[in-house]
């Protein structure tokens, strides 16, 4: 990668910022403290941004799920159509974005199980904030998550392992299109797929070997879609110990049978849920710098994320 921050959209109470309809914060020291330091925010308050005022009078979701409105319950004031323009502007020029940490909850920001008020009056976990839902729609491909799943470590990884990967793949497709480019690209990121999805590690194997019959723009449709939809795909104790051993058959001409069973106990262990994937992973990397073995070295599944996230020492 770069030598460069990259940039997330980041609701602007989680940073600490007194913007809610109380005239409170949500700072959120996981971001704050922790990810800050591999990040630069784009701050986003849609509620502030329209008018709204701090403080404020709160707002709901009101009416069909799928299209609802944001209406002040006390006043009866209908905030939908404020929203929708400011959304479409505002998420136009939000295309640098490689992933985007929303408000739980928010009727604005809320980018899962956000309430919806039905006629009755009562709510159903079934919606999406306004503004949210605009921005997924408009950047399908973006990796969007909300601070309440960070807790889950297994989202957390999953979440922050797509917006690095987004990363790698904007700069690829920011650059002049080269097939030799791209086929070098998939062959570092093979066992980052086989971890995920085998069934697109398959489809994007197929799609490479015809990139000689594809547009440029086709393939880089295709491929960035079919990438960033196998990441998506929760990695499992069962996928991550395929791509381990794959990985260590690259290693059967340099290691004897001790070091071997040592490696294979390694990541049973982990399959079993006795040691963390960073142990089997600290293991082959060994061997792997100690003999100098270029293809596996190469591979972002040994390191697609920084180290000091810690993010694969969760058991």
């Amino acid at each position: 990668m770069k030598n460069e921050m990259i940039k997330i959209g980041v609701s602007g109470c989680l940073l600490g910022q007194k913007v809610r309809f109380d005239a409170q914060h949500k700072y959120h020291w996981y971001i704050n403290e922790i990810l800050a330091k591999h990040f630069q925010y784009v701050s986003v308050c849609p509620e502030l941004e329209i008018g709204m005022g701090v403080p404020r009078k709160a707002v709901r979701l009101i009416g069909n799920p799928e299209a609802p409105e944001m209406i002040e319950p006390v006043s009866g004031t209908n905030w939908t159509s404020k929203m929708q323009i400011y959304s479409d502007k505002k998420i136009s020029n939000l295309s640098n974005l490689c992933g985007f940490l929303f408000k739980k909850g928010s009727p604005s920001c809320g980018a899962f199980k956000t309430k919806v008020y039905g006629k009755n009056g009562i709510p159903q976990l079934n919606g999406r904030g306004l503004f949210a839902d605009a921005f997924c729609k408009r950047w399908p491909l973006i990796p969007v998550e909300d601070e309440g799943r960070l807790n889950d470590p297994k989202l957390r990884e999953n979440f922050l392992e797509r917006v690095f990967g987004y990363y790698r793949l904007k700069t690829i497709l920011s650059e002049r299109f080269k097939r030799e480019d791209w086929i070098n690209f998939h062959e570092k990121n093979k066992f980052l797929l086989l971890s995920h999805s085998r069934k697109h590690y398959t489809h994007l194997g197929q799609l490479v070997a015809s990139i000689s019959n594809r547009t440029p723009a086709e393939f880089k449709d295709e491929y960035a879609k079919q990438y960033m939809e196998a990441l998506a795909v929760m990695a499992s104790p069962k996928k991550h110990g395929d791509a381990l051993l794959h990985i260590l058959g690259f290693l059967k001409k340099q290691i004897n049978s001790e070091q071997k069973i040592d490696i294979i106990k390694s990541i049973e262990n982990y399959r079993l849920g006795i040691h963390p994937l960073i142990v089997p992973i600290t293991l082959l990397n060994h061997y792997i710098t100690v003999y100098k073995i270029p293809y596996i070295q190469d591979q972002v599944y040994l390191q697609p994320h920084p180290a000091d996230l810690s993010l694969r020492n969760h058991v």
